[in-house]
Order: C-alpha cells, then structure tokens, then sequence
C-alpha cells in the first residue's frame, strides 16, 4: 500500500501547524522551506484542509495558517480518507478499471481488503496531537530548514 504525496504533504502540513504555538501563524513559504516541498502543491493542500476545516487561513499581510481545531479532535485516519482519491490498492477494487480475469475466483482481493481495513483500523487509534508531542523538538528540526 502507498499513501498519495497528496495525503502526506496533509499531514506533514497538520504536523508543521500541530508543532507551533497555540493559534501561532505559519506561512506556506515557511512550510515549504521547512520540508523542501513545492508551495503550489502546499497551496493546494492547504486549500482542501481549510475545505475540511481543520486549518484557518488569514488574509493579507502578516496573515497565514494555523490549525483551526484542537491536535487532539483531528483524527489521523479521517484525514486519511479524505485526502486519498481512492484505496483501489489493486485493480480489482476498481469497479469501473478492474480488467482482472481473475477477479470471479480470486480470494487475494479479500486479504487485501482486510489488510486495507487493519491500516485504515490503526490510523482510525490516533490524533495529530499523538504524533506531536515532541513540539519543542518538532521546531527546532523545521526551523534549522527554513530559510
């Protein structure tokens, strides 16, 4: 299995924001300094997390995004599923792709399947605030790369 860059720059971004102070702003630029990730796929990325409300953007100058919700109310797994496009880890969990000629006899699909479910399970037993509990650490790290 393999989460989207899509997915992974979500969370590094909920992870960047997580690790600053209460209600401390963060730029784009500043994150993208911070992970050497492109700033128009964090724009985008930051975009559908404002969508889903768990970042606040603020407008205009000295503006910028924090974390619109608590590190403990966001579930890892819930923003998991609403970032990836699609869990068809193979081609027959695709209704309209699947050309597998396998597929009316394979019992691999239902393996696969409840090991898609055990991954999503484990992601589903924590929150942001979990993963940044080192805060003090967490910064110091994505400070020293920024630029």
């Amino acid at each position: 299995m393999r989460m989207t860059m899509y997915t992974d720059y979500a969370l590094r971004v909920l992870m960047y924001l997580g690790a600053k102070k209460d209600g401390e702003l963060s730029t784009i630029q500043g994150i993208s300094d911070a992970y050497g990730i492109s700033k128009n796929h964090l724009m985008k990325v930051t975009h559908k997390l404002g969508q889903l409300g768990y970042v606040e953007t603020v407008r205009g100058r000295g503006g910028g995004v924090r974390l619109a919700v608590p590190p403990e109310d966001i579930n890892i797994g819930t923003v998991v599923r609403q970032t990836e496009d699609d869990f068809n880890i193979v081609e027959c969990f695709s209704s309209t792709a699947n050309r597998c000629v396998l597929s009316p006899i394979c019992g691999l699909r239902g393996a696969l399947n409840q090991a898609l479910m055990a991954y999503l399970a484990v992601l589903d037993q924590h929150t942001l605030a979990d993963f940044i509990v080192n805060k003090e650490d967490l910064t110091a790290l994505l400070s020293s790369r920024e630029i």
